[in-house]
């Protein structure tokens, strides 16, 4: 069965609504869940997850303030961070212990499967990963379209969990279409770890989308919802998790 993994910008418009939004997605289909870590300057995400990032971050958003909701969601669906590395640098363990080998730590005890960090190159993300695995925590490797055979080759080396493929050169949100043939052909060559496309993935595309690969990936179309101040929050989670339930089922 194909996976479905969920974005959503943590904290919009509150925790306790996040917490409700993630485990009304569970209950619908969706198999994971990146909880996006608000940046000032997101620079993989297109204009819509930058605004969600901007209003949380002017609400006074702060990492404990994820490390909450994440311990009330992380027994009930997987979890992953998405964010931007020096977010976790800054924010180190738990103890005191800075850094990002600190923070390797804390999403140990946090019992997040994985971390999604687009700023982090694929040879700097290299020298953290037994760290990471030590701890129980995959580090998400970006394959994207412009990458060549040898690049592939080299990035699946060790990845784990599931390798994040880019569908198209650029930010997240758009709707643009590349062919990805080669490029999955390629990544399948090398590895067995699970490919899921992201990046313009909606609900009138993941079917099309889904199509030679283990699963997707959807932020954007969630996070227009969350950022929509014509409906209630109420609302806001029936429409998210409807659409979570549609496209696990159009993706299978």
């Amino acid at each position: 069965m194909k996976k479905l993994v969920g974005y959503i910008t943590s904290g919009l418009p509150s925790k306790d609504f996040t917490v409700d939004l993630a485990l009304s997605m569970k209950e619908n289909g969706l198999d994971s869940l990146e909880l996006g870590i608000p940046f000032s300057d997101p620079v993989a995400d297109g204009e819509v997850i930058e605004l969600a990032n901007l209003k949380v971050l002017q609400n006074g958003l702060k990492i404990d303030d994820i490390v909450d909701i994440t311990k009330q969601i992380n027994n009930k669906i997987d979890t992953l961070w998405m964010g931007y590395f020096n977010s976790f640098y800054q924010r180190g363990d738990v103890s005191g212990k800075g850094g990002f080998e600190g923070f390797l730590e804390t999403a140990k005890e946090l019992k997040l499967s994985g971390l999604i960090i687009p700023d982090l190159p694929h040879e700097e993300a290299n020298k953290y990963k037994e760290k990471a695995l030590k701890n129980d925590v995959s580090l998400i490797d970006f394959i994207a379209p412009t990458h060549s055979e040898d690049r592939i080759k080299l990035i699946t080396k060790n990845s784990s969990k599931f390798i994040y493929l880019v569908a198209y050169a650029g930010i997240t949100g758009s709707d643009k279409v590349q062919d990805l043939t080669r490029v999955i052909e390629n990544i399948r060559k090398y590895t067995t770890t699970d490919v899921f496309l992201g990046f313009g993935v909606n609900e009138n595309n993941a079917k099309e989308k889904s199509q030679n690969v283990d699963g997707v990936i959807v932020g954007t179309a969630f996070v227009k919802i969350l950022l929509d101040d014509s409906i209630s929050n109420i609302q806001k989670i029936k429409q998210i998790s409807a659409m979570v339930k549609q496209i696990k089922q159009d993706i299978n």
